[in-house]
């Protein structure tokens, strides 16, 4: 094979593997669905780690979960059977929930639907109705919603545990 098909075959692949987590730039313009501003913000948001508490909270797109700061936690709808497939690069835009204790029920939140699991760098990721939670770095104030849709694939998640689509 060719030196050029080559390189064309793993930009490609690489290029598919990127688009699967989304981008910064996915939804983060003024016609995103959330109706939030087109703020764009190019740093990442560091996990939070803690002994995290979730909870409920109304935003434009009605109840959903939110961090003991009040920023939206969303779902990856690849991820599966309790395993995160968000990481690297993903894990800069989307960076995961994690806690260094037992995640707590606030307001709104059902404690039985709560739990972790172990990523691959070994940090404890929280869950919810058994999928992993996750923050979205363009999300810079408390009930922010700009990373809704991203991709077909982010979406936050409501008290009941289901991705609200």
């Amino acid at each position: 094979m060719s030196t050029r098909r080559t390189l064309a075959i793993v930009l490609a692949a690489a290029a598919l593997a990127f688009a699967a987590c989304g981008s910064e730039d996915d939804d983060a313009s003024p016609s995103s669905s959330s109706g939030d501003s087109a703020t764009t913000s190019t740093t990442s948001a560091a996990p939070a780690s803690s002994d995290e508490t979730l909870q409920a909270a109304t935003t434009s797109l009605g109840d959903v979960l939110v961090d003991a700061d009040g920023r939206t936690l969303y779902v990856f709808t690849k991820d599966a059977g309790g395993k995160s497939n968000c990481t690297g690069q993903c894990a800069q835009t989307w960076p995961p929930l994690t806690a260094t204790g037992a995640p707590t029920a606030g307001e709104g939140a059902d404690a039985t639907k709560l739990g972790t699991i172990t990523r691959d760098d070994g940090s404890a990721q929280v869950t919810y109705a058994g999928s992993p939670l996750y923050l979205y770095a363009p999300d810079t104030s408390p009930g922010d919603t700009k990373g809704q849709g991203v991709g077909g694939v982010w979406f936050v998640v409501s008290p009941d545990g289901k991705p609200v689509t």
